[in-house]
């Protein structure tokens, strides 16, 4: 741990603001660095003269701000990128010069809240109980254990119609969507419809499939089935159950319609059920695989539940299909990691992924919160949707503003935010993205008063 410099005015009064601002200053500044291990409360309360509960609460309100981090057994230490250096402003740091302070880009979890206790426990348990031929190449499909635990979860939580024999497992869902569009390649399809708007990684990738791509639009009852039937389309991309940016959900009747237009075209549907496990405002939404298993290709993935980097997701295929992902995958990488697969089979087996699901949620939804209530006060023009589930907001901007020349400011201000026109086929009004899981409440505060500035400003 580092000695510090900060003092308080015991006279003065409101202890807990005086200490927090001259921690918080002196990390502004880069006296405090990135990566300093802070004194312990009770050593800090001792130096300052002060109660201990005082500093306690003093490092909870810098933790909630995103300023430090703390964890149980390994103390409280300043969080990387806060400084900003001999002569900057700290409201309108250079773009060209510095990271931005608050990433508001979609799409990233708080990859803080990964359970990595929970997830070296669960490695060390089913290592312990692997026999030694278990080491060898699994399954390509993925490990019988892992087949199981995904079917019974998908089952219970998502009222998928899934079985172990039609689950494959993927190294998340762009492998699993590259392997589907190649089976369905094989299988002669050659136009493939697209939400209008959606993401611009997915589409990419559909883009590299060597079919056509037609955007649909997305209203507020999700994809226009009626839009659909007007193209060449055999097969169309889409999230049911929390449409990306929308956030809408696919109406009952528009479900219906879709799968209807999959018999009638001989087409499949790529179910892109991202982010399902977040919801706060609303019942839990089915997905559409449960509802016509033979038409549609399900995928889902551990990148928003738990990170990115374990490349972890699992496909649910009709029988025609999930035979075809296997060989793919046996002729292409041999199958995924056995430990990864056994590892995760446990957390969803004792409950232990379960629980931290709905630690996240509880997370996310208070920096929701958080973020459409600084939005409404700072910028009540602007129209918030789409946040009863998921991490991130659409954000209607009022007509005529310029997405470039605000995201440029917000930049200038010190905060990334994603423009919506570059996620449409076709021209609309202009919006924004806003990912909120990455940041603390207080964090999201500020960012929505610098996005007040930047907008004021333009």
């Amino acid at each position: 741990m580092a000695e510090i410099l900060v003092t308080v005015d015991r006279a003065a009064g409101r202890l807990v603001e005086q200490l927090v601002v001259g921690l918080r200053d002196g990390i502004r500044a880069g006296r405090i660095a990135g990566g300093t291990v802070l004194p312990p409360s009770r050593q800090l309360a001792a130096e300052l003269r002060l109660s201990r509960g005082i500093v306690v609460e003093a490092y909870q309100q810098l933790v909630a701000e995103g300023y430090v981090l703390s964890r149980t057994g390994a103390g409280t230490w300043v969080a990387s990128g806060h400084a900003v250096g001999e002569g900057r402003a700290l409201t309108r740091p250079d773009p060209a010069e510095a990271e931005p302070e608050f990433d508001l880009t979609p799409g990233r979890p708080d990859l803080g809240a990964f359970p990595r206790t929970a997830w070296v426990a669960a490695q060390r348990r089913v290592l312990s109980d692997l026999p030694h031929a278990g080491l060898g190449y699994g399954d390509p499909g993925g490990v019988a254990r892992f087949r199981e635990e995904i079917a019974g979860y998908l089952r219970r939580v998502r009222a998928a119609d899934a079985t172990p024999d039609r689950v494959v497992a993927i190294n998340g869902s762009a492998h699993g969507l590259a392997l589907g569009l190649q089976a369905l390649y094989e299988l002669g399809h050659r136009v493939l419809a697209v939400e209008d708007p959606s993401a611009d990684r997915p589409r990419r990738l559909l883009a590299a499939s060597g079919m056509a791509l037609v955007g649909v639009p997305v209203d507020e009852a999700g994809l226009v089935v009626s839009e659909l039937r007007r193209t060449d389309a055999t097969v169309v991309f889409a999230g049911p159950a929390h449409q990306y940016p929308t956030g809408v959900v696919l109406a009952p009747a528009r479900r219906a319609e879709l799968i209807a237009w999959a018999r009638a075209v001989d087409g499949t549907i790529l179910e892109d059920d991202y982010d399902a496990e977040f919801r706060y405002d609303r019942e839990p939404v089915g997905c559409l695989q449960g509802m016509a298993p033979d038409r549609v290709l399900y995928l889902g993935t551990t990148s928003k539940s738990l990170a990115p980097a374990l490349r972890l997701g699992w496909a649910v295929a009709p029988p025609h299909l999930a035979g075809r992902l296997r060989e793919i995958r046996l002729h292409s990488d041999l199958g995924g990691s056995v430990i990864d697969h056994l590892a995760m089979a446990h957390l969803i087996g004792t409950g232990a992924y379960d629980r931290h699901l709905r630690t996240v949620r509880r997370r996310y939804r208070a920096r929701r919160d958080a973020l459409v209530t600084a939005l409404s006060a700072e910028l009540p023009q602007w129209k918030v949707r789409g946040v009863a589930a998921g991490l991130h907001a659409l954000v209607d901007l009022p007509d005529g503003s310029d997405e470039d020349a605000l995201t440029a400011a917000a930049e200038a201000h010190g905060v990334r935010i994603q423009p919506l026109a570059p996620l449409r086929f076709a021209p609309g009004p202009p919006g924004l993205v806003l990912g909120y899981a990455g940041l603390a409440p207080g964090r999201l505060t500020e960012a929505a008063r610098r996005l007040g500035t930047a907008a004021r400003e333009g």
